[in-house]
């Protein structure tokens, strides 16, 4: 399989930088297929979290609307150079994915 998440954590005086790419489809439901004139099912990540020290650090429920291809960045503190965070997600039809990276 494909790697479907891509992570850079940066720790600089004490707050980590997260920048998170995630190869998904991200289908509204609301295309039709050029073919076959039906509507292509919706397929989208509905939940994205990350995790450091078993503690979750950033949450988000999206939806339909969120472009392909997703990009997430966010900020939080309690974690030094060397450690790890998990970013994992869940999509509408039961995919999951996770992915662990170590904090420069």
């Amino acid at each position: 399989m494909a790697e479907t998440i891509k992570i850079r954590a940066k720790s600089t005086d004490d707050i980590v930088t997260v920048k998170v790419l995630v190869t998904h489809p991200m289908e509204t439901g609301t295309r039709k297929d050029s073919r076959t004139n039906k509507l292509v099912p919706a397929h989208f990540i509905k939940e994205i979290k990350a995790e450091a020290h078993g503690k979750v650090v950033f949450h988000a429920n999206t939806g339909a609307g969120v472009a392909r291809n997703p990009y997430f960045a966010f900020k939080f503190k309690g974690a030094s150079p060397g450690d790890s965070i998990k970013i994992s997600w869940i999509d509408n039809q039961g995919n999951v994915d996770s992915r662990e990276a170590v904090i420069k």
